[in-house]
């Protein structure tokens, strides 16, 4: 017995049971025994209790890559034939991949600017194993035996059969594209600080989607490709495609731009 002290038994259970709490699962189980409460532990000073939104972004993001890589193997032209001093200049050459890869350069943005180069990365290449995960999946089914009562192996091999410069072409504009977008963003926020967002999203897409849209359509429909199988599209056609991929993708980031504010601005605020 304890004389002259007077004992908080209110305050004795809750450091008794924050210390379980902290030392493990088997350590709550005792606690819960001895009906003492669990009482939550806040992280230590400079430690982050996880990221809430994170995890979206990314899947978003890995989402967006997969559906324009199939988007992709389509070219369309809009326009008529138009050529100026034998260029031709009409029509606007793209593929399939344009309506939606764009954004992918946007969500980059966002986790650059938002999680820093490392967990940008991450995604990155986790975007880069899914896509090459599903082309080997595409390569599967395409080999497998069709049904004989299922008369489309022809149409589904032309679509989604294994183009080997294609996949090539994709991952490694993909990856080069994006790895160089994030790590712009980043450098240009060390050197200029937190000021002109604008800026470093603009300028780290100009750089970005330059390299990838150049290494995508030079190995998929230009020379760096013909190793594969020697044909190549003329090199007007070639060059119409990468500069009007290139610039439709940066006008996209621009009009995009007020958008890509207020969605940094609302992960900063919950994850930042």
């Amino acid at each position: 017995m304890l004389m002259g002290h007077r004992v908080d038994w209110e305050t004795l259970t809750s450091s008794v049971s924050r210390e379980l709490n902290r030392l493990g699962a088997t350590s709550k189980l005792a606690a819960l025994s001895l009906g003492l409460p669990i009482v939550p532990t806040s992280p230590a000073p400079g430690q982050r209790a996880g990221y809430r939104y994170y995890d979206i972004v990314v899947a978003f993001f890995c989402g967006l890559l997969l559906i324009s890589n199939v988007g992709a193997t389509k070219l369309i032209a809009f326009g008529p034939d138009v050529n100026v001093a034998g260029f031709p200049v009409l029509p606007i050459v793209a593929d399939g991949g344009a309506f939606l890869f764009p954004f992918t350069y946007i969500l980059g943005d966002v986790l650059a600017e938002v999680y820093g180069l490392r967990r940008a990365n991450r995604a990155i290449v986790t975007g880069f194993v899914l896509a090459a995960l599903m082309s080997l999946a595409f390569l599967a089914v395409d080999a497998a035996p069709a049904s004989a009562d299922w008369p489309l192996q022809d149409a589904w091999h032309a679509v989604l059969g294994f183009v080997p410069r294609i996949v090539v072409a994709s991952l490694l504009g993909y990856l080069g594209g994006q790895l160089l977008n994030a790590l712009v963003l980043v450098r240009i926020k060390r050197r200029f600080g937190t000021r002109h967002l604008w800026v470093r999203l603009i300028g780290s897409t100009v750089v970005g989607e330059l390299v990838d849209t150049t290494l995508f359509c030079t190995i998929a429909f230009g020379p760096l490709g013909a190793i594969f199988d020697g044909k190549s599209v003329p090199p007007g056609t070639l060059v119409n495609y990468i500069v009007v991929g290139w610039v439709y993708k940066v006008l996209v980031e621009v009009v995009m731009l007020p958008v890509t504010y207020r969605v940094i601005a609302f992960v900063k605020r919950r994850d930042g």
